[in-house]
């Protein structure tokens, strides 16, 4: 099976801003390779500062990568032209941290949820509500959140709105930075098991970014752990859980708590 997308070598370095550490410039992400298979999930895991967002908003054409390569349906994606990435940006779509802070506070549901439709002039205008409101149906909201706004949602709803813009494009890869990290812990069960449904449903694949070990190993087939913009350890979810030797990955087991019995009840929950 062909990967969904490949990453080889990747870097990402920033220039020099402020002062101390930055002043001089650093480097994000340093060499950097992975895949990820259709209808599969990896999780990026590591503390912040480690360079998993980096590596996610490089992925989704929001930065630019300073060297390696990032092989999406045959092509460089990181040596495309910005009139080139226009075609390759709705396959690969990100949701954020926040969604409070990606969402714009003046629109309505409706316009949120239908913003890359318009973007892409794909959709008649007088389609583009009804889009949206499949949308909200798919990520479990109804019909009579269209005209809400983002400050009438609970954080749970909002971060359910962010997916259905993400997902209006039908991309290949989702790009899942920190989406739970935000919630409460009963919503990010909830959040976590619609992320497995609309996997299911839609063969996604998904890159799942966290400092979070329960919930990577609940929702990843294989996980990487990211340490200095570099990958310290890569393998399946349940083989790092149980034998990792690594002094990274055993850090953060310990801060997580992150045993077999925690995790059988995320899954129950």
């Amino acid at each position: 099976m062909e990967p969904v997308i490949r990453v080889e070598k990747l870097v990402k370095r920033y220039a020099g801003r402020g002062l101390g550490r930055r002043s001089a410039g650093f480097t994000a992400v340093d060499s950097v390779s992975f895949s990820i298979l259709p209808g599969s999930t990896l999780a990026l895991v590591g503390e912040s500062g480690s360079g998993k967002s980096s590596i996610g908003l490089c992925l989704s054409c929001l930065e630019q990568v300073t060297s390696g390569q990032i092989w999406f349906e045959g092509r460089d994606v990181a040596a495309l032209a910005d009139k080139e990435l226009r075609a390759v940006r709705p396959k690969l779509q990100m949701v954020f941290q926040d969604p409070a802070a990606s969402l714009n506070p003046r629109w309505a549901v409706r316009e949120i949820v239908a913003e890359p439709l318009l973007v892409q002039g794909r959709v008649a205008r007088d389609d583009r509500a009804e889009r949206a409101a499949q949308g909200l149906e798919r990520v479990g909201l109804g019909a009579e959140y269209l005209e809400r706004r983002p400050a009438e949602l609970s954080g749970g709803q909002r971060q359910r709105v962010a997916i259905a813009r993400a997902l209006i494009l039908e991309p290949k890869l989702l790009i899942l930075d920190e989406v739970l990290s935000a919630l409460d812990v009963s919503i990010q069960a909830q959040i976590a098991n619609l992320l497995v449904e609309l996997q299911r449903a839609l063969g996604l694949a998904y890159l799942f970014i966290t400092h979070d070990l329960r919930i990577a190993a609940y929702l990843a087939d294989e996980v990487a752990v990211m340490d200095r913009g570099k990958i310290v350890e890569q393998g399946e979810a349940e083989k790092i859980l149980r034998s990792s030797e690594c002094a990274e990955t055993q850090r953060l087991l310990g801060a997580a708590r992150v045993e077999r019995e925690s995790v059988d009840a995320v899954r129950q929950r």
